[in-house]
């Protein structure tokens, strides 16, 4: 879906996220006006009442491309039986398709429409679930068009608007990793603030999984994602994104402390020259 309007991010890095932050609904609310984005939304409000079965919805690629964008799964669009599957689980079924997932998004999209549950042909018609995708959809559009201006926003927001499901979970200490490390845009995210290189990925998934609990102790305080329900510990996780983030471009003299490490100069190595930063911030 493109928009007319273009979110506005001035500069990059930890200084343009407060901004975001500070002008997000301003900015949500004039993208939301967007004739293609209000297109999509009136197609959505005058069809998805006919869609009381898994099948309808996926047959009609209009319609769910709302429904998916509603729950960050715009890029699973092609993958029409998996969706159909996991539409028609029973939400309270613990073995079901969905819930063996242990994928977060697809939990949200199953029990919202309740096709699995017998809800469905009642859900899709009533205003209220009508409404509240469409708000979901709209929330999630706004943060594709921002990153289609600093895709590192995007990152920041899709984390901060997830990783509360996932740290507040029944069974957070056993999964709750997993599903960090199953969403490239959350892993990105956390293993960047970690300081973890891309080769993590190569090991076996149990020991990915010890090495971002020993780094999170070692840089938050705790093993488990639980931790991240406090919201000072997901704004140090944010903030650490996009420092390290500066750290793997290069500080610039907007970078907190770089006028330091510039007196310093050679004096410093790789790591120091990141701590030094970091503690400036």
């Amino acid at each position: 879906m493109s928009g007319v309007f273009q979110p506005a991010v001035p500069i990059s890095g930890y200084g343009g996220w407060k901004i975001l932050e500070n002008t997000a609904a301003r900015q949500q609310a004039t993208f939301e006006k967007s004739p293609s984005l209000q297109s999509d939304i009136q197609y959505f409000y005058y069809n998805i009442g006919k869609a009381t079965t898994p099948e309808a919805l996926v047959s009609d690629r209009r319609l769910l491309s709302v429904a998916l964008g509603a729950f960050g799964l715009d890029d699973e669009i092609n993958k029409k039986a998996f969706i159909k599957k996991a539409l028609e689980s029973k939400t309270y079924d613990p073995s079901s398709f969905v819930n063996r997932m242990n994928e977060p998004r697809y939990q949200a999209l199953a029990k919202a429409f309740g096709y699995g549950d017998g809800l469905g042909a009642f859900n899709v018609g009533r205003p209220v679930f009508q409404d509240n995708i469409v708000a979901k959809y709209k929330a999630l559009e706004f943060e594709r068009a921002v990153g289609d201006v600093d895709n590192d926003m995007r990152l920041a927001m899709n984390f901060k608007r997830q990783i509360g499901d996932i740290a507040s979970g029944s069974k957070v200490d056993s999964i709750g990793w997993f599903q960090i490390m199953g969403q490239a845009p959350l892993r990105e995210l956390v293993s960047t603030a970690l300081g973890l290189p891309s080769s993590v990925a190569q090991l076996d998934i149990d020991k990915q999984k010890q090495i971002f609990e020993q780094k999170a102790d070692q840089i938050f305080g705790s093993k488990s994602p639980a931790i991240f329900t406090d919201s000072s510990k997901v704004e140090d996780v944010i903030r650490r994104f996009f420092l390290m983030r500066q750290m793997q471009n290069g500080p610039t003299l907007s970078t907190p402390g770089a006028a330091a490490v510039t007196l310093l100069g050679g004096d410093l190595g790789s790591d120091a020259t990141t701590n030094l930063l970091l503690s400036q911030a």
